[in-house]
């Protein structure tokens, strides 16, 4: 029988309120707390927290504080990451993040989703899809991007857009919810 923990990774329906899941939250918890409160200058200490939080680090990877995430260990970005202030990372399933990308201050990417049923939610299962970001993508401040997204390589997301569907290779996307209104042109 598969823990909820492999159940919650594979996208299926799982009880948050499992002490194995409590207690990496738990962990996650606290490493972005430690994070949160590093200066400036404590440019090691934080390369350190974010690479005991998050599942893989590329080079050159920078988190602005503050971020919050639900596990880390589902977060795996590539190198050149910067994400600016006040991110957020719902990571109940995987979160890759490609080569170069910049997430704006504020954007939030959400893996994690309840069913639609009202009792089935008031149960307390909850579930997730992933998320992917591909290579040189842009988010822009106050972004979301919801579960089961793919974005493609080289694509800029507006500031404010909330992302419900695939974002193609190679182009902008903005709005509510984000539609493409151009490609990016060499």
């Amino acid at each position: 029988m598969a823990s909820e923990r492999e159940k919650m990774l594979a996208g299926e329906r799982y009880d948050a309120s499992d002490p194995a899941l409590v207690t990496a939250r738990e962990r996650a918890n606290e490493l972005t707390r430690e994070y949160n409160q590093t200066d400036p200058s404590e440019a090691d200490t934080r390369q350190a927290l974010i690479e005991d939080l998050f599942g893989s680090v590329g080079a050159d990877c920078h988190v602005e504080p503050p971020f919050r995430c639900d596990y880390g260990d589902n977060i795996h970005v590539g190198d050149g990451f910067y994400a600016n202030f006040d991110c957020v990372v719902l990571d109940v399933c995987r979160v890759d993040i490609g080569d170069d990308c910049l997430l704006g201050p504020g954007v939030h990417i959400y893996t994690a989703t309840h069913p639609l049923d009202p009792d089935e939610r008031r149960s307390g299962v909850e579930y997730g899809k992933p998320v992917t970001i591909g290579d040189n993508v842009w988010v822009g401040g106050q972004v979301v991007i919801n579960p089961g997204v793919t974005v493609g390589d080289d694509a800029v997301i507006g500031s404010g857009a909330v992302v419900t569907d695939d974002v193609p290779a190679g182009v902008v996307v903005q709005g509510n919810p984000a539609s493409v209104v151009r490609e990016i042109e060499d």
